[in-house]
């Protein structure tokens, strides 16, 4: 594994040893296993990075990430964690049956989340990370409030199964599929009472959304997060977003994440690190206002403030297959350092 370093006075430590070393910061640093999605670890290899980087929880996002949902691997996966000191959070893919992304394959929504139910008593985390869609699903014969209103369908019907579990279904706002306002109207139709948000800051930007507005608008419901940096700047189709390395962005990650602590305290933040290429959203072309007419104009002008305020960058050369793996890592410690700084000034 990847062996980081920084400087600590007149000598040199290794990363391990300067976290432990450090006083502990009041908000808990998370990890989510995308961030580092190409270097096929052993669930338990996974944890032992997780801890080595200073991590106080692991968000097992997808299934692939924790090998198995075999009882017998999920408890070996839940002892190590807790040997670790570890929190553990568990996560599955969509579960709106008319998105682009559900795959029917592994059975119907209802049939995935009561497998998924079953899996995080097992492996002790209190909630089942989740989503609707992509952008994909703004556009096409299905308005996005038709699929709201499927996946709000499919909670009720598991609503009985998932309080007497004692959990909660955790929804992210996901990949541009809503606006924060969406996912409020998602959570309050389906029940506040056993659904909540995986709050990602860097997705925000994918649906014309400054995510200091998601924050304002989910905040109460908010169970888990992801948290990314990104920057935006002025191109003459409209915008171009970028999601970049913790405090390397332009959108006032420092600001979202002090304001996370004080709207939501006691929850993780839970560092789900993408650093990609420069997406275009063309919004001064006509029809690619299809899948966004319902966006009210008063929080588009919030997004537009963070475009004109941007800096552009020079696009990154892409990084070679082989080159991935590492280069996720670097990305993710870069990030940690900078968060586990953040917060032992400002939690």
């Amino acid at each position: 594994m990847l062996r980081r370093t920084f400087a600590a006075g007149a000598g040199v430590i290794p990363l391990a040893q300067s976290v432990a070393a450090q006083a502990k910061p009041k908000a808990k640093l998370g990890i989510d296993l995308f961030s580092v999605r190409s270097s096929n670890y052993t669930p338990f290899e996974y944890l032992d990075y997780s801890a080595k980087h200073g991590g106080n929880l692991v968000h097992f996002s997808e299934i692939r990430f924790i090998g198995s949902l075999e009882p017998d691997n999920l408890r070996k996966v839940r002892a190590h964690a807790e040997k670790l000191g570890i929190e553990l959070e568990l996560g599955m893919r969509s579960i709106c049956p008319s998105s682009k992304a559900f795959d029917a394959a592994q059975g119907t929504a209802e049939q995935q989340i009561e497998k998924m139910l079953t899996a995080a008593k097992l492996i002790g985390s209190p909630i089942v990370r989740c989503f609707l869609g992509t952008m994909n699903d703004r556009v096409g014969p299905i308005p996005i409030e038709g699929h709201i209103e499927n996946t709000i369908k499919v909670l009720k019907n598991v609503r009985s199964k998932v309080i007497d579990a004692g959990l909660k279904i955790a929804i992210e706002n996901h990949a541009g599929d809503m606006q924060g306002r969406e996912l409020k109207t998602l959570i309050e139709g389906a029940g506040k009472d056993f659904v909540g948000v995986c709050l990602d800051s860097g997705n925000p930007l994918w649906v014309l959304e400054s995510p200091h507005l998601t924050l304002e608008t989910l905040a109460p419901y908010v169970l888990t997060s992801h948290v990314r940096d990104t920057a935006v700047w002025r191109i003459p189709e409209g915008a171009a977003v970028q999601w970049v390395r913790m405090g390397e962005g332009n959108i006032g990650i420092d600001s979202y994440v002090k304001r996370f602590l004080e709207l939501c305290p006691g929850k993780a933040i839970t560092l789900e690190i993408i650093v990609t290429g420069a997406r275009k959203f063309p919004y001064f072309d006509p029809k690619f206002w299809e899948g966004y007419r319902n966006v009210p104009a008063s929080e588009f002008s919030r997004f537009v403030a963070l475009v004109d305020k941007g800096d552009a960058r020079t696009p990154a050369p892409p990084v070679p297959k082989e080159q991935q793996a590492q280069r996720e890592r670097e990305d993710l410690e870069a990030s940690a350092r900078w968060l586990r700084d953040f917060l032992s000034k400002n939690a």
